[in-house]
């Protein structure tokens, strides 16, 4: 069961890093990471404009954000091609037709621990960080920030790169 499972309990956040061996990149904060700034869509966005914006910029993925700020999901390259190519998507189609809605997301505070474990299902996560923000009455909110996308490559680059051993 996934509830007894130690990396599915860190990964959720029902459970805090246990082992007896760390590695020595096990409590380095994700904010060391050397992300790029990630290239956000917004949901009206064409399948066919956002294989441009992907093939332009040189990206194949780039997270859907509402203009409320809410993150809709990601949409990757491959993923529209292929869709689109099978019929179950037009290039005329907005990109919320063709996006991945189960995400990982992961804050900047968090481990790269945390991180290893949700990488090891998944092919992303989505780095967030949360703001808080007022509104013209003055009362506040906080709102999540799209901080960067995180994959297994960005990690092993920084362990092979700051390897302390």
């Amino acid at each position: 069961s996934k509830f007894v499972n130690d990396k599915w309990m860190i990964k959720n956040g029902f459970l805090s890093d246990v082992q007896e061996h760390k590695p020595w990149w096990w409590n380095i904060k994700v904010q060391k990471l050397n992300l790029s700034a990630p290239l956000i869509l917004l949901p009206e966005v064409s399948c066919q404009k956002a294989i441009e914006i992907l093939q332009e910029k040189g990206y194949d993925q780039a997270p859907v954000v509402a203009e409320t700020g809410l993150i809709l999901g990601m949409v990757t390259l491959s993923n529209t091609l292929t869709s689109v190519l099978a019929g179950n998507a037009e290039f005329s189609d907005p990109v919320t037709k063709v996006i991945y809605d189960q995400f990982s997301k992961i804050g900047l505070e968090d481990s790269l621990w945390k991180l290893s474990c949700i990488l090891e299902n998944d092919h992303f996560a989505i780095v967030v960080h949360e703001q808080m923000q007022f509104n013209g009455n003055g009362s506040s909110f906080m709102k999540q920030m799209v901080f960067g996308v995180v994959t297994a490559m960005d990690l092993l680059t920084f362990v092979s790169r700051n390897d302390k051993k």
